[in-house]
């Protein structure tokens, strides 16, 4: 098993700053997931610590090496792509084997070790077949095969589910799971899936604009973000914005709206401007009857099959969103209702600088500067490192 260190890495093309002094550390057997938007920064990332890309400046470690300048061929690194870039011409036992034909292993290990990847992946009947001839949930697992069967000191893998299903991709995310769980790699996944990232993850590096957000346990990532940016990209949230009011023992927003939200006192003191986040599955809805936090009126309800997804308009103008289960009570467009919640399930976070607008223009800059210019890259040059 083996450590990932990125020591203030910068990429540049030209101009445009894709990945900006990032520093990160991934710990030995650990299933962590560059998670963000488009352009964001994370298939460059994987682009430097693959060797497809070198570095504007920063040092890349693996197993505490410095591989910063060593060619991709000998940092011994598995890889999947998004594309699988399997031979089309070869049996699946000989797109297997192709990484060890290239290290020119006999013959004999060859054939042992290409055995035992089929059967880690479930697919010992299958080594005759062509990959036309398989399911895309077969074609992966042959990747990923592939990927593995030379005993590599990580495994990279590059939106690996995005060809699939989403049945599919449910079935083959879990059985790659419990595949890194069993050989116990150190394992790095690009992913912009949510669901993905929060679901197979260790720890979830939440990037934008080139840089590190935050690095946590999918748990804390998700209830305890550390701005709005985060919040906001991580899922479904509702955002309390206001001013912090405390006294001893007590703890309230003054909402811009006007609103008076208790909430539970952070170890951390906060002063000044605040954002409640707020998850739309910790929001109750109650007949306006009393009982209540805030009043409003159902705007959308929308079946989602194990919930239900309620837009509701409160009687200030703020909007809020409340996931209820699809077995409750059902409350129509219009209907009046009450919003409830635990105050502790509030997480308070500063209020930030930077607007949405001002990310959304720097996202966009990034898609039309760098992003059509990394992922060809990585995908074109996928056999080659095999």
């Amino acid at each position: 098993m083996t450590t990932v260190e990125f020591v203030s890495v910068s990429k540049e093309f030209g101009p445009v700053r894709a990945l900006s002094e990032v520093s990160l550390n991934v710990k030995s057997g650990e299933f962590a997931t560059l998670l963000g938007p488009s352009g964001s920064g994370k298939t460059t990332a994987l682009s430097l610590l693959s060797g497809i890309m070198q570095p504007t400046s920063g040092r890349m470690l693996i197993g505490g090496r410095d591989i910063t300048d060593v060619p991709a061929a000998q940092r011994n690194i598995g890889l999947v792509f998004q594309s699988y870039a399997l031979f089309p011409h070869m049996s699946v036992f000989e797109n297997i084997a192709f990484p060890l034909r290239v290290r020119r292993l006999s013959e004999a290990e060859i054939r042992a070790r290409v055995k035992e990847a089929l059967a880690l992946v479930r697919l010992e009947d299958l080594g005759g077949r062509r990959p036309h001839e398989l399911s895309g949930g077969q074609q992966q697992r042959v990747a990923l095969a592939r990927a593995i069967v030379f005993k590599p000191d990580i495994l990279l893998l590059d939106e690996p589910l995005a060809a699939l299903d989403r049945k599919l991709r449910e079935e083959v995310r879990t059985e790659i799971h419990q595949l890194q769980r069993r050989l116990g790699i150190t394992t790095i996944m690009v992913t912009h899936d949510q669901d993905e990232a929060l679901s197979m993850s260790d720890r979830v590096v939440v990037m934008n604009a080139g840089r590190v957000q935050q690095v946590d346990t999918p748990d804390n990532a998700y209830y305890r973000p550390n701005s709005r940016f985060v919040a906001g990209f991580l899922g479904l949230a509702n955002f309390l914005d206001g001013e912090i009011d405390s006294s001893p023992g007590s703890c309230a927003i003054r909402l811009d709206s006007g609103e008076s939200i208790a909430v539970t006192p952070s170890s951390t003191p906060l002063a000044g401007r605040v954002c409640g986040v707020i998850r739309p599955e910790d929001v109750k809805l109650v007949n306006g009857s009393g009982g209540g936090i805030v009043k409003g009126t159902v705007r959308e309800a929308v079946f989602l099959g194990e919930t239900v997804r309620y837009a509701v308009r409160l009687d200030s103008g703020l909007d809020m969103t409340a996931h209820v289960s699809g077995s409750r009570q059902r409350f129509a467009e219009g209907k009046r209702v009450e919003l409830a919640w635990d105050p502790a399930r509030v997480w308070l976070i500063p209020a930030e600088t930077m607007s949405a607008a001002t990310v959304d223009r720097d996202f966009s800059r990034r898609q039309s500067g760098i992003h059509n210019q990394t992922l060809p890259n990585l995908k074109g040059k996928g056999e080659g490192n095999a």
